[in-house]
């Protein structure tokens, strides 16, 4: 179960949002039993590009062994 303050990857697209699979955030709110996550999504530098509400199936925890796929 994800929590806030988790770091957490997009599983799918959000074309509404201009957000891509992939797009690294932060939980900065769970609703209810998990029921979908407040993310906020921010360049490498800390720049917010979006806050989003993300279902369970739209994003995944990053894990240590994750890595940039461009390098």
């Amino acid at each position: 179960m994800l929590k806030e303050h988790d770091c957490v990857d997009l599983t799918s697209e959000m074309p509404s949002r201009g957000l891509l699979s992939g797009d690294v955030g932060t939980i900065v709110h769970v609703h209810g039993n998990s029921v979908a996550y407040e993310v906020e999504l921010a360049t490498l530098t800390g720049m917010t590009i979006a806050v989003t509400t993300a279902l369970p199936l739209q994003c995944r925890p990053v894990g240590h062994r994750d890595s940039n796929p461009l390098y």
